[in-house]
């Protein structure tokens, strides 16, 4: 089966109907989203509605920082996405709020583990940026693989497990995954996938990043897709956003 996830929205139509319509034609039919509806975007009552809808058919969702951030208390966030998480409270309705409210921190589906930041503590939100951060993570769950979003650049980090009489010693391999290359999992491994973003790439990329585990063959493919990031960044000037919102689009950082 093929899954289709996808993390960090931001509240970008144009990004997040450019990866359904391309998902839709590799074949995806049931998808699953890492969190992070809201935030920096224009169009979170839209997202939101449109997500869902799809897990109303059968899809799932988690909960991401900003997402907690509109239905709980903004912590920790700069002042610029505080800014953008007031526009997004006026913006959404009860009923999209309290769907955010109702999202889990982490879903596990035969030895596959899904969160939006890491596995060691969810709701602490922190960030997997390299290879200890990963290797704390994988060691947090019994699950062979795991996914995540949070930090908008698309990694793939694997790890053995060397063990000696005295003590036992966990590695982890980081690298860039290429695009649209199926990736096997090694079951003799673990895998820790942090997705990219498909509202606010940051990895030097403008386009939509999301992948695609095919659970049939035991692999990962990493994925990007173009969308109108002139008229998700026009829309972000219109609502009055702050103007590094719509600047970040186009060099994806």
């Amino acid at each position: 089966m093929l899954l289709g996830l996808l993390a960090d929205v931001h509240a970008n139509r144009e990004a997040l109907e450019a990866c359904l319509a391309d998902a839709r034609a590799r074949g995806v039919r049931e998808f699953l989203f890492l969190g992070d509806y809201v935030g920096y975007g224009a169009d979170p009552e839209w997202v939101v509605r449109t997500v869902m809808e799809l897990v109303a058919s059968g899809s799932r969702a988690l909960l991401g920082n900003h997402d907690a951030a509109v239905v709980g208390s903004v912590n920790g966030m700069h002042d610029g996405a505080e800014d953008s998480i007031e526009y997004t409270r006026n913006e959404l309705g009860r009923e999209e709020r309290s769907f955010l409210a109702s999202l889990p921190l982490k879903i596990e589906d035969d030895g596959r583990l899904f969160v939006h930041a890491d596995a060691v503590a969810p709701a602490r939100w922190t960030y997997v940026r390299e290879a200890s951060d990963a290797v704390r993570s994988m060691r947090a769950t019994d699950c062979r693989a795991t996914f995540c979003g949070h930090v908008h650049r698309p990694a793939l980090y694997s790890m053995s497990e060397m063990w000696n009489s005295v003590s036992e010693m966990w590695k982890a391999t980081p690298f860039r995954p290429a695009t649209a290359v199926g990736i096997p999992l090694v079951r003799q491994r673990r895998w820790l996938a942090a997705l990219g973003s498909v509202g606010q790439p940051r990895d030097g990329n403008q386009a939509a990043a999301w992948a695609v585990p095919d659970t049939g063959r035991n692999e990962v493919t990493f994925l990007r897709t173009p969308y109108d990031v002139e008229k998700a960044a026009a829309k972000i000037r219109e609502a009055g956003l702050p103007e590094v919102f719509a600047e970040r689009l186009f060099v994806g950082r």
